[in-house]
């Protein structure tokens, strides 16, 4: 367990917005043609494993492709201008020196991990790692149990998407808040977790909440969704979006990025959404603003974007046509009723990687992609500038509270301050 100058984080893993089923395979994946078919069979909980150094605080599927995931980061670092230069430029002042980081995020290369490899060129360097694809609810909870409860080492900062960790750390360990400095929380589900923590006064320690800053929004919800919602739907389905009709349920700027893709390709997008100015900006962008209830029976493609729960019910998922596909791009799996879908009256057909087939009784198949799952993370790639500047604005939340004076932030939920935007103008993005 080292200070931050040397090896920074505990890396938890959010496994691509919970967990991936175990019968999932990994086609579309560069590293599928890496992958040992006999490791599979075993869970990595279950193997002993050390590194090159000796050391077995980590938890991998297979560490020999270590050189494969450090290769896949080499190639995301191309990328990543804003990123690697706000690395050079905290080279001297080392402004997080001392910090000792436990992270929960989704497993990319963007992130330092993506799929099997990557977080095994983080083992043989030793940071700690939790992390593999295809792990269970189970094995999710426990990776994360594993970065926070570890003799002779406590985190003094959290960063998190989800609110997962912070989560467990409340629930299980709350002695870490009694040293913990700050939670840097990227996703509109984990900050809105905050938000009723402090509502609550159980808030312990201050929170930024990144997912609100401007950055976050206009580049990773907004653009980044625009070109992964794609990617992801001609990967799994083959699709052809022209004349589709289409509800996107929710208008935020996750929800304005796949209306935008959809339209450009010609197909016949409505939207639902219950906050009234979203829904103003969706009609005077040329979108239809309707209730899922009154169109599910027409719809080819429902797409879910709004970080709740329940929005895609089990009523409303047997009033949908044959054929019809239905993903989630908002956060949690929650997002669609699928817990309502494993009832004995149904039938699962896996017909490839992430795609399954819900049969009624009467016949009617309901395309089901990623088990309600983020579509982008689990089906496709997501785009490598758009995160690098998300992950550029976490690590300023992260020096921002690490380093801030005693008293200048309570137990509260923050946004970025403006110096931080300013900063962020500084750092060259690599667009000329």
């Amino acid at each position: 367990k080292q200070e931050f100058q040397k090896y920074p984080t505990k890396a938890g893993r959010r496994s691509l917005s919970r967990s991936i089923s175990q019968s999932s395979t990994d086609s579309y994946s560069s590293a599928a043609s890496y992958s040992d078919s006999s490791d599979d069979e075993t869970s990595p909980r279950e193997k002993a494993q050390a590194n090159s150094k000796g050391s077995s605080d980590f938890c991998v599927k297979n560490v020999k492709q270590a050189e494969f995931g450090r290769r896949e980061i080499e190639i995301a670092e191309q990328d990543m201008s804003a990123l690697i230069s706000l690395r050079k430029r905290a080279q001297g002042e080392k402004p997080l020196a001392g910090a000792k980081i436990v992270g929960c995020t989704h497993i990319t290369a963007q992130t330092a991990v993506r799929h099997l490899p990557p977080p095994l060129s983080l083992s043989p360097t030793g940071v700690p790692v939790f992390a593999w694809k295809g792990e269970s609810e189970d094995d999710f909870w426990w990776c994360i149990d594993r970065c926070v409860n570890t003799e002779g080492w406590q985190a003094n900062m959290i960063l998190d998407d989800g609110g997962d960790l912070t989560h467990w750390v409340y629930k299980k360990y709350p002695s870490v808040f009694k040293k913990a400095q700050g939670i840097v929380e990227e996703s509109v589900t984990g900050v809105h977790r905050l938000y009723q923590l402090s509502k609550a006064g159980k808030l312990c320690v201050p929170a930024m909440n990144v997912n609100d800053s401007v950055t976050k929004q206009k580049f990773d919800n907004l653009y980044c969704c625009r070109e992964s919602i794609l990617d992801g739907l001609k990967r799994t389905t083959d699709v052809m979006f022209g004349g589709k009709q289409v509800v996107v349920c929710g208008y935020g700027e996750v929800g304005k990025g796949c209306c935008s893709a959809l339209k450009a390709l010609g197909a016949i997008v409505c939207i639902t959404e219950i906050d009234p100015i979203c829904a103003l900006q969706g009609c005077m962008d040329g979108f239809r603003v309707v209730k899922l209830n009154e169109v599910i029976r027409q719809m080819d493609l429902v797409i879910t974007c709004t970080g709740n729960k329940n929005v895609v019910t089990r009523e409303q998922l047997d009033r949908m046509k044959n054929g019809c596909i239905v993903c989630n791009m908002g956060h949690s799996n929650t997002e669609i009723d699928v817990a309502s879908l494993r009832s004995p009256e149904l039938t699962w057909e896996r017909v490839r990687s992430q795609v399954d087939h819900v049969i009624w009784p009467d016949g009617k198949r309901v395309v089901l992609l990623a088990e309600g799952r983020l579509l982008n993370l689990s089906c496709s790639t997501v785009p490598t500038f758009v995160l690098s500047i998300t992950a550029t604005t976490q690590a300023l939340a992260l020096i921002e509270l690490f380093n801030a004076p005693e008293g200048r932030y309570k137990q509260d939920v923050y946004l970025l301050p403006k110096k931080m935007g300013k900063t962020m103008e500084e750092v060259p993005f690599g667009l000329h």
